[in-house]
């Protein structure tokens, strides 16, 4: 066998040594970066804050942290914590579930969004740029904070009077909407009954794709569309969404309730309005069950939107 390369050359030494000059490099340059990313930035864990010294090109992101700035940042957003300029915010400054408060010689230069807290300047001239705008809605603050800090809850939410009133007001308020529907067009109610029952997975199928379809076109809407167009857009789609989820929910509802008649009750003690209240019931539960209501609220809206895509015009209504 004759080798290509020249005697005395090891070749694959030169390439390990490259290779090993390449890491070290890479090394040394995260090493360098990192120093200069805790020099502008450091947490302070004992107080659960994040304290920004100098960040002009940054975008600051906090998840249950909450967030000072001392000199200098691009831009700030948390999640369940407040938000303290004392230096200069260039950009926007948004808190969910928290509270923005603005020192007294402290700038921000873009809009102020705040969900489930408040807008607290502590001078009555805020340093604020002409035409920026201020979104603040104060509710919920407390439990957007601990949604935040700990956010399992909301798969599988806690036990409580509350969570058991809740579940009694809907289902009340579901059983009026059924026997509402039922009562108004029963035609319609039928029909999607029909349709269910003889493609079930059709049905959802085609409910889930129309959906996952919906909500990509929704996501690149907002970023191809100007705003006005997008939230037009995206307001259509919502209505309609939940048009399609409130049909389908009340169909549901009349279905599983005949289904359990069926089975559980004589022929004699069958009704239109028990039927609605066992559905209403067994939704009501399944809805309530931790992390199964997740599945459940899917397919809801899955099965709404199928029926909605399926239905067909009656035979009374085509024009001849």
């Amino acid at each position: 066998m004759i080798s290509i390369f020249a005697p005395g050359i090891n070749f694959e030494s030169r390439i390990s040594l490259g290779w090993r000059d390449v890491c070290a490099a890479a090394v040394v340059f995260l090493f360098f970066f990192a120093l200069s990313i805790h020099a502008q930035i450091s947490t302070n864990t004992a107080e659960n804050t994040i304290v920004v010294e100098s960040a002009p090109d940054m975008e600051i992101l906090s998840y249950g942290k909450t967030v000072i700035v001392l000199k200098d940042a691009k831009g700030v957003l948390t999640f369940g914590a407040d938000i303290i300029i004392e230096g200069r915010v260039e950009g926007d400054v948004a808190a969910i579930g928290g509270s923005v408060i603005q020192k007294e010689n402290a700038f921000i230069g873009g809009d102020v969004i705040i969900l489930g807290g408040k807008y607290r300047p502590e001078s009555a001239n805020p340093l604020r740029i002409e035409g920026k705008e201020t979104v603040m809605y104060a509710g919920y603050e407390e439990e957007l904070r601990d949604l935040t800090q700990n956010p399992s809850q909301i798969f599988s939410p806690a036990f409580s009077l509350a969570f058991v009133a809740q579940r009694v007001l809907s289902i009340l308020f579901w059983f009026i909407v059924s026997l509402a529907f039922a009562t108004i067009a029963p035609g319609a109610v039928s029909r999607a009954i029909a349709r269910f029952q003889l493609s079930t997975l059709k049905v959802i199928a085609i409910g889930f794709f129309a959906f996952l379809a919906t909500t990509i076109v929704l996501i690149g809407s907002f970023t191809v569309l100007p705003n006005y167009l997008s939230a037009i857009f995206g307001l259509m789609a919502f209505v309609l969404l939940m048009l399609a989820y409130v049909f389908g929910r009340v169909a549901l509802h009349v279905s599983i309730g005949k289904l359990l008649q069926k089975y559980l009750l004589s022929n004699n003690n069958q009704s239109e309005t028990l039927a609605i209240l066992l559905g209403v019931v067994v939704w009501t539960l399944l809805l309530s069950i931790p992390y199964v209501w997740t599945l459940a609220l899917l397919a809801l809206f899955s099965a709404g939107i199928g029926l909605v895509l399926t239905a067909r015009t009656p035979i009374g209504w085509k024009t001849r």
